[in-house]
């Protein structure tokens, strides 16, 4: 790791030790302490990078989240449930395998070390790494729950280029608080197809399996169960379900629009999408095709775990030796509609089979929805809609360095630039080299070495000569040719890539409704 001197920016007109209370948006603020960072939303993401700043002395940042504490996927907490990525894609080790915030530094400070050692096995169990996350969180001082943000606006000064104005509520109270530079790391919320949308109000036992485990006692209650859904969550929910699924009990439908049960792409050349390299290569493509690209590669990000799938199939084998389960998995099957019938109890899902040009209706009592998530921008954006940059559909134009704002390494996003930089977006294993990305873009320089090449094969055409003699240039690394500046306010290399030519900006498109902090 590389140090500097310490490059505060300057403080306000006062002396503050928190925030000012009562602050009137559109006014002046005086008397406020001037953060560097402030992060907005403490999922996995943001609770990493919280982690890495931590020991930088020359970095002053703030994190708020509207929850009482971290809790990654309470709803899916199931016991035998694993992470599909290895423990080294914690919140700090590819970034520094030294940080005493390392998932190994938590299992030696819970005396678990040689339990993990022993397993044999790199994959956490899920409810293991929120324990981890919650370790970290605790040990954080820079990490505030139970504020929530309501709305943000940027007041120009005369001195420094102005400053972002941050409003909570905590404890019945608001305060204002102010920063140089935002970290959005408000997460994803639960994805309902408009064909399910109405049985979630309709009354009935129909919910997202995000809510599962808190919903599983009356989910059993029924005689007949459907979970919806073609990725790892819907496996999970399913298999939970199938070992109490009979005769006596209940009978079990898996209805998923996937031609078949897709396993999550795994094998070590298609690992190495995961990398530096290759978000260079998808960033520099055209938006068309990087929109094409996103809706064929679902299964390097979305599929289920192979051995979970075989785990299905030797469950069924199993069961099925003391006769026919009342269960049935329907592939290639599209939910087209759904209903609930208050006088019966149960719900009508209108499903259709495109391949065979055919519908049915399938009854059932209850419903889970594995249908995924989305992001969606929080409303308190819409105060500083106009710095903040958008593609010609009104999405984030995510510079490759994971700025979006109009002031190149204002504003960054975690886990809201999909289109912009491809399905290793919401990948653990990446979220340590992004928070390196947006560390070296704050302050100017590296702190953390950020890799720019890991991968054997290369991405595109890069150095060769074309037919009428041209040469093929590949895709600008990260960070070259960047003109933001750090935190000393100086132009470095490294920094934010403007927005390029042709992307159709829309500067203050509105905001959509505020998404579920994760």
């Amino acid at each position: 790791m590389n140090r500097r001197p310490e490059l505060r920016p300057t403080p306000g007109t006062g002396a503050e030790p928190g925030a000012e209370p009562g602050a009137v948006p559109g006014q002046p603020e005086t008397g406020l302490t001037v953060h560097d960072v402030i992060g907005i939303g403490v999922g996995p993401f943001n609770l990493g990078l919280a982690a890495l700043t931590e020991p930088i002395a020359e970095l002053d940042a703030v994190f708020f989240d509207s929850r009482p504490g971290f809790d990654w996927h309470p709803g899916m907490m199931l016991d035998t449930a694993h992470l599909q990525v290895p423990f080294m894609a914690d919140l700090v080790s590819l970034a520094d395998p030294t940080s005493r915030y390392s998932f190994l530094n938590f299992l030696k400070a819970t005396g678990r070390l040689y339990r993990f050692y022993i397993r044999e096995d790199f994959y956490p169990l899920r409810a293991e790494f929120n324990a981890y996350c919650q370790w970290v969180a605790e040990q954080l001082p820079s990490v505030r729950f139970g504020h929530e943000v309501t709305d943000i606006r940027h007041e120009q000064t005369t001195h420094d280029g102005g400053r972002y104005l941050v409003r909570t509520r905590h404890d019945g109270g608001t305060q204002v608080h102010a920063a140089r530079r935002l970290v959005l790391g408000t997460g994803t919320r639960p994805e309902i197809p408009p064909s399910c949308a109405g049985i979630l109000s309709g009354g009935g036992t129909a919910v997202h399996n995000s809510d599962y485990l808190q919903s599983k006692a009356a989910i059993q209650e029924h005689r007949s169960i459907t979970v919806v859904g073609s990725g790892q969550s819907a496996a999970e929910v399913f298999l939970d379900l199938l070992q109490d699924c009979g005769p006596d009990s209940y009978e079990l439908n898996w209805v998923t629009r996937s031609g078949r049960f897709f396993p999550l792409e795994y094998t070590k050349l298609t690992l190495e999408m995961t990398s530096p390299d290759y978000v260079d290569y998808f960033h520099a493509l055209p938006g068309a095709t990087r929109d094409r690209l996103i809706g064929s590669q679902k299964n390097l990000y979305k599929g289920i775990d192979a051995a979970l799938i075989n785990e299905i199939y030797d469950a069924l084998y199993a069961r099925s030796l003391s006769g026919p389960l009342p269960v049935r998995l329907l592939t290639g099957v599209e939910v087209t509609g759904s209903s609930y019938d208050h006088a019966a109890g149960e719900h009508r899902l209108e499903l259709a089979h495109p391949e065979q040009g055919t519908s049915g209706e399938l009854k059932t009592g209850a419903v889970v929805l594995a249908t995924g998530y989305s992001y969606h921008e929080p409303a308190f954006l819409q105060g500083i809609g106009s710095r903040i940059r958008r593609d010609n559909r009104g999405r984030f134009d995510v510079d490759r360095n994971y700025g979006i704002g109009v002031e190149p390494g204002e504003i960054f996003v975690q886990n809201a630039e999909l289109h912009t930089h491809g399905f290793t977006s919401p990948d653990l294993g990446m979220a340590a080299y992004r928070n390196s990305t947006i560390l070296r873009e704050i302050l100017g320089w590296e702190y953390y070495p950020v890799e720019t090449s890991i991968t054997f094969q290369e991405f595109g055409l890069a150095g060769l000569e074309c037919p009428a003699g041209r040469t093929v240039h590949g895709p600008a690394r990260a960070g070259a040719g960047a003109t933001g500046a750090g935190i000393a306010g100086s132009r470095t290399a490294g920094s934010t890539v403007p927005a390029r030519a042709g992307t159709g900006t829309a500067h203050g498109a509105p905001a959509t409704a505020k998404g579920a902090v994760a």
